[in-house]
């Protein structure tokens, strides 16, 4: 369950042919290395994540050379959970991103792992919601929700479970926070 991987911010739009490349070229003779491709619907950015292991010091060596204007983040999963639409297709990925006042750190916690990502995986159409911690940086933390289709996020059972009064009590302790939503492209 607490998987390291490497988030890659590319800072521009790949599309799945230059992404494919790309992670041709990080995985090149390298066993057990997944990695998968996300470009930003109204962001000039493309997410990409890399786990791997013990290949991971080798693939941030490459991403050096290949993409050296890329921002590289160390991930320790947290959190995973299958969704309601576990098994289907996933074309869509919304991300947020954020740190937490520290007074809050333990009630932000509490509320991701017991209330905000169970709620939000039992929404039909999500297919999956993980979360992350960086301990190195800002943001520090990363929740990430697979979802079936776009209109998932936004449903009314999502906006149901986002209205509840530990949600409310929660959010103003959020600092640079950034959400996203991602269309798959690897």
């Amino acid at each position: 369950m607490r998987e390291t991987i490497l988030l890659v911010s590319l800072g521009e739009r790949f599309d799945a042919a230059r992404a494919r490349d790309l992670a041709g070229r990080l995985t090149d003779g390298l066993a057990g290395v997944a990695v998968s491709a996300f470009a930003a619907l109204e962001a000039e950015d493309t997410y990409v994540y890399v786990s791997g292991g013990k290949a991971l010091p080798e693939i941030r060596a490459r991403l050096a050379e290949l993409a050296p204007g890329a921002h590289v983040r160390l991930l320790h999963r947290t959190l995973d959970l299958p969704g309601a639409s576990a098994g289907q297709d996933a074309p869509w990925h919304y991300i947020v991103e954020t740190d937490v006042l520290p007074e809050a750190d333990a009630d932000l916690n509490a509320w991701y792992d017991q209330e905000h990502l169970p709620g939000l995986a039992s929404v039909p159409g999500t297919v999956r919601a993980q979360r992350y911690e960086c301990r190195d940086e800002s943001p520090r933390y990363l929740a990430c929700y697979d979802l079936q289709t776009q209109e998932t996020f936004g449903s009314p059972p999502w906006l149901a479970v986002r209205a509840s009064d530990w949600s409310s009590r929660v959010r103003p302790s959020f600092r640079n926070t950034r959400r996203t939503m991602f269309r798959k492209i690897l």
